[in-house]
């Protein structure tokens, strides 16, 4: 069954992006705004998803610049 929590699922979609090679190491994702304008969600939600990749090792924040894919090999 799939998780019907927002945040999840924009989690899931990024997650496939980086799994399917959309979105390769040194990649920068989309912003929060353009998640945002994107899925028509809250930032709180959007700025979650992409807590919860970089808490999982798909992401690396810079703050002030945004979030970057990792080599999961790093």
């Amino acid at each position: 069954m799939d998780d019907p929590r927002a945040y999840v699922q924009m989690a899931l979609d990024i997650a496939r992006a980086i799994d399917n090679g959309t979105l390769s190491p040194g990649d920068t994702v989309p912003s929060i705004t353009s998640m945002c304008n994107k899925y028509g969600h809250a930032r709180q939600t959007c700025a979650r998803a992409l807590r919860m990749l970089e808490e999982s090792g798909f992401l690396k924040r810079i703050p002030g610049h945004g979030y970057y894919v990792i080599d999961p090999i790093d």
